[in-house]
């Protein structure tokens, strides 16, 4: 994770790259899509959506473990120093919960879908069936169901969050720092990539 305690002067500002942007935005889309499905399945979850939402959720999870391994060998650019500290350590820490929620949502998911299997295999979208953990008390399986209807409102309330912050830093109270994450950038403000090995 980028360090919050400290902030290099940037001309032109560090963005992160290509492969960053790209894991950031289908991410970002299929959280989008899989909060839809979550409000669109009703109770209890069944049929065509809630395989779709079974499916979604391991596509974020396998996206997590991927955007999280390829940042730890690729450190992500600076922070510039048209940021307060405090913007700092507020992206640090929405980070770090963004990773375990992604990480812990669809795991807290799949344990409650398998408390409630029967020990079979659960279906995925277009039939792919998925072996579940056998075992679990279903009385264990409401509690994961709980804490993952809980988590995913934690998620809405950081995704909130981090689009209000992208959206004060480009519109409100413009700042060069916007063009971390492309296509965010002011107009005619120069980025260089500052991450992986295109880094300048």
């Amino acid at each position: 994770m980028s360090n919050a305690s400290s902030a290099v002067h940037q001309e032109p500002v560090r963005r992160y790259s290509n492969v960053a942007v790209a894991l950031h935005w289908i991410t970002a889309a299929a959280v989008l899509f899989q909060i839809w499905l979550g409000f669109s399945m009703g109770e209890p979850p069944q049929g065509g959506a809630f395989n779709w939402h079974k499916t979604i959720g391991a596509l974020i999870l396998l996206l997590a473990f991927a955007r999280l391994s390829y940042r730890l060998t690729n450190p992500p650019p600076p922070f510039p120093d048209d940021l307060a500290p405090w913007e700092r350590v507020a992206a640090v820490w929405n980070h770090r919960l963004f990773y375990l929620l992604l990480i812990g949502l669809p795991i807290g998911g799949y344990l409650a879908v398998s408390a409630h299997s029967g020990g079979e295999p659960t279906m995925l979208a277009g039939g792919i069936m998925l072996p579940t953990v056998p075992g679990i008390p279903k009385e264990w399986g409401e509690t994961f169901g709980e804490l993952h209807g809980a988590g995913a409102w934690a998620l809405i309330v950081l995704m909130v969050l981090h689009v209000g912050a992208a959206i004060k830093h480009r519109f409100v109270s413009p700042r060069p720092s916007s063009g971390r994450m492309p296509p965010l950038g002011l107009p005619g403000e120069p980025t260089v990539v500052g991450q992986g090995s295109a880094a300048h």
